[in-house]
């Protein structure tokens, strides 16, 4: 009793009681996890053999079918990707003017939402952040940090007020009996401030100082657009090897995913943060505090309404990652509950007619199963094909590689169509209006070695190969020289460009085209063309050409590789 009486040894039974409580907090999904991998391990290996075959044929066809799909988006990112690079080579180029006048900007809302305790440590550093480097006119933007605490932490919060009181277009709001995002955003929907776009971003993200301006310009260039979602990129993606693997990650979701389906299905979404919207749809849409994503869920509402969302590569945004492997597996817990609880509820978009007289097409509705359902579902059945291999290598451990690969790849009659279906290499002679299988040209010398790609370029009838520039560093033909100025042509080799096509090209956009003529060559002693300049590209339009061109190549020890 007089142990207990101490004040220092009850503080010390309360400090080990709270860390074993946050112990067991972070690492209990971690130990489910596990445990869930260990019972649907045991549990295939008392499956009779046809049972297992049915098993593997459902997940290796999924995952075929995820693999098509990621392929699929990542192809019809490309353009949408073009377009973007080419808006911003137009506007660097014009001394970064924007094709709107400034004054003719919309009024923004700028909203920064955080959980005090969580973020104390950074939340000035953003502020001063959106304050000092937003290139946006002054009049026409207001920085809003909304957040919440059960407990005053000061005096971080005064100097937040106090820094308000000085800087009239930053607004600082603590919400009242708030526990979530949800309830922050909801109370701010009920302010009337008068702007026209409302932009979200959590606490941790910094935008890019043109994101807002670029976001902007695309609500003015379409009427139609509701929201705009941006780029995410991972900003301490060099602090730890997951914080590097998140970051590829995030470039494949927000680089090609989310534009490759914007570009294939027809619509887009918003994800939590870097998000613009049109501020009377987001008022009226609010955000649910029953679900987990509540920003998935508002995105798939407004769908359902018929907003329109567009993905804007130019909108980027630079986020913290998290460093440890708990706070990892608790955000990305949280994720796969949320999105779970999401497509449980609107997954009747992809069959259902729209409420608000606004038509679906086949492609979107296609579009929308695939995400809410079939990709869902995907994530479950790729965790029970690892249990289901993990199965087959306790009862029947492979003794040399060769069964390893059988066991792997052609266990069943099956997985020989689906492999057969996924390796289907381009043939050496494509139709003109085809995509080309990239190559690379390796010179085999000592004193030099030259590199250069044949990508997938033709959009024309008469562009069938190309031999795309890849330095300014002796520029030849589009080739890349190292260490040595190598000279490809000697007198009278020229004869074999003649009549094939020069595209010139500047960052990756054409500019213009012409044809190679006797005229178009300098008589430096290397047979260079004067066209070939830096990312030019040289285009043989017929199989002759693209032979003789070849063959070319071969005779001077280069080796096509492909």
């Amino acid at each position: 009793m007089s142990s207990l009486s101490d004040p220092s040894k009850l503080v010390a039974l309360c400090t080990h009681v709270s860390r074993a409580s946050a112990f067991l907090l972070d690492w209990t999904p971690f130990l489910l996890i596990i445990s869930y991998f260990i019972f649907s391990t045991c549990l295939y290996m008392f499956c009779t053999p046809k049972l297992i075959e049915i098993f593997w044929l459902i997940y290796l066809s999924t995952n075929s079918y995820t693999a098509a799909m990621n392929v699929m988006e990542a192809i019809c990112s490309l353009k949408p990707n073009r377009i973007a690079r080419k808006a911003l080579y137009n506007v660097e180029q014009n001394g970064w003017k924007f094709p709107t006048a400034d004054d003719q900007l919309l009024i923004l809302d700028l909203v920064i939402v955080a959980y005090l305790p969580n973020e104390q440590d950074i939340i000035m550093d953003r502020i001063h952040y959106a304050l000092d480097h937003i290139v946006y006119p002054q009049d026409k933007i207001r920085i809003n940090v909304l957040y919440n605490t059960p407990k005053p932490i000061e005096p971080l919060e005064s100097q937040m007020n106090d820094l308000a009181a000085k800087i009239p277009r930053l607004r600082i709001i603590k919400v009242p009996d708030s526990t979530s995002k949800a309830h922050n955003l909801n109370y701010f929907f009920t302010l009337y401030t008068g702007a026209q776009i409302i932009a979200l971003f959590d606490c941790d993200h910094y935008t890019h100082p043109y994101g807002p301006r670029w976001a902007v310009e695309r609500f003015l260039a379409d009427d139609e657009v509701d929201c705009v979602q941006g780029r995410c990129v991972i900003q301490n993606s060099r602090a730890t090897f997951l914080t590097g693997m998140i970051a590829v990650e995030f470039d494949k979701i927000y680089a090609t995913s989310h534009p490759g389906r914007a570009a294939l299905f027809g619509y887009g979404l918003f994800t939590g943060s870097n998000g613009y919207w049109r501020a009377p749809l987001l008022r009226d849409l609010k955000m649910d505090a029953s679900m987990l994503t509540e920003d998935i869920d508002s995105a798939l509402r407004a769908l359902s309404q018929g907003a329109v969302c567009i993905h804007e590569p130019n909108v980027i945004s630079y986020e913290l990652a998290p460093t440890t492997f708990p706070s990892f597996l608790k955000q990305r817990l949280r994720w796969a509950q949320g999105w779970t609880q999401a497509s449980a509820r609107h997954c009747v978009l992809a069959y259902r007619k729209s409420a608000h007289h606004t038509k679906r097409n086949l492609l979107t509705r296609f579009g929308l199963l695939s995400l809410l359902l079939i990709r869902e579902l995907s994530y479950y059945l790729v965790s029970q094909y690892t249990c289901l291999m993990i199965s087959f290598l306790i009862t029947g451990f492979p003794r040399t590689g060769t069964q390893l690969k059988d066991l792997i790849f052609f266990e069943f009659p099956a997985s020989e169509w689906l492999f057969i279906i996924g390796y289907n290499p381009l043939p050496n002679r494509q139709p003109p209006n085809n995509l080309f299988s990239p190559l690379r040209i390796r010179q085999q010398t000592n004193d030099a070695q030259i590199y250069a790609s044949l990508p997938a370029l033709s959009n024309t009838r008469e562009l069938h190969w190309a031999v795309w520039t890849l330095s300014t560093d002796s520029a030849v033909l589009g080739l890349e020289c190292h260490g040595a100025d190598v000279s490809l042509f000697a007198e009278g080799e020229t004869e074999m460009l003649c009549g094939m096509c020069v595209c010139v090209y500047d960052r990756g956009y054409t500019y213009s085209r012409e044809e190679i003529k006797p005229s178009s060559f300098l008589n430096t002693g290397h047979g260079i063309p004067t066209l070939l300049t830096f990312s030019n590209v040289i285009f043989p339009h017929t199989w002759e050409q693209r032979d003789r061109f070849f063959n070319f190549f071969q005779s001077q020890s280069y080796l096509f590789i492909s």
